[in-house]
């Protein structure tokens, strides 16, 4: 397979992945807080790249550690965390179409912090994929007047940490390995989850025999298992091989497959949405079609 071909099937694995990943967060809610189920994810998600990449972690040079642990923060620890307490109050695929912004972010980001070049047709993507994100967010706002609004802030601060993210490892991880990356990420990070866990009460809960909190458990570890700890290794590899906007690019067609799973829990999806989801799709072809 060429790497361009694989590029694309990376890019549609994560989107499915990652598009589902939403209403599970939506689920798992309903047996635990916003900020257990931020502390879970990454907990579980350690366990579960420490199993397969841990002997990695001795490979990372010295200098690379910093950039380890602010990729750690910036792209998994504190995202968990806003994406959990804005799905408190938001539906899950108007989350998605938020995290739409990341393509966005991260061209602003790789100009003004990593002076990284953007050609126009990647600028003409990005507007068309934020335009066609727009639109779905109007009518959503339309369908769910009752939502606060005030809480997609949480999902716009975290999209500009994933822009971060990208361009961190874009620039100064490309030697290591994905799999090293993500597995280096969790050793910084698992303390400060374990932590939060604790403060949650979590351990003292006389409710952690109910079915809801079952359930929930269930639902973050699947989560955990393909949301988190194998798409980030999906995700690092195709940061290695594409551009930072063609990688993050994949959030323009997460919020197809969160809408559909949204449509099927109840969540409200109207023509003009379906509208919205083809400039969004229009976007991703301008933003990454050669010259």
């Amino acid at each position: 397979m060429s790497e361009n071909t694989t590029k694309w099937v990376y890019l549609f694995v994560l989107s499915l992945i990652w598009g589902s990943s939403f209403i599970l967060m939506k689920k798992a809610l309903l047996g635990v807080s916003a900020f257990q189920l931020g502390a879970l994810r990454t907990i579980f998600t350690t366990i579960i790249l420490f199993t397969v990449g841990f002997k990695h972690v001795k490979t990372i040079d010295k200098t690379a550690w910093k950039w380890i642990a602010l990729s750690g923060v910036f792209g998994s620890f504190l995202p968990a965390f806003l994406f959990a307490i804005a799905e408190t109050e938001i539906d899950s695929a108007i989350a998605s179409i938020l995290n739409s912004l990341v393509p966005l972010q991260t061209v602003l980001v790789g100009f003004a912090v990593f002076q990284i070049a953007s050609t126009k047709r990647q600028v003409l993507g990005v507007v068309l994929g934020f335009l066609g994100t727009a639109l779905l967010v109007m009518e959503g706002a339309d369908l769910n007047p009752h939502q606060n609004y005030l809480y997609a802030g949480f999902i716009v601060l975290a999209t500009v940490m994933y822009a971060f993210n990208v361009n961190i490892i874009k620039r100064y991880l490309q030697h290591l390995k994905p799999i090293t990356i993500a597995t280096g990420n969790y050793v910084v990070i698992v303390i400060p989850a374990l932590i939060v866990l604790v403060l949650t009460g979590f351990f003292r809960s006389s409710s952690l025999q109910h079915s809801e909190l079952k359930m929930a458990l269930l639902y973050v570890f699947i989560l955990s298992f393909f949301g988190t700890a194998l798409a980030k290794v999906l995700f690092n590899k195709l940061i290695k091989i594409a551009t930072p906007v063609f990688a993050s690019s994949v959030t323009y067609v997460m919020p197809i497959v969160a809408l559909t799973w949204g449509f099927l829990d109840g969540e409200g999806f109207v023509v003009l949405q379906g509208l919205a989801a083809l400039i969004i799709l229009l976007g991703v072809y301008f933003a990454n079609k050669k010259a």
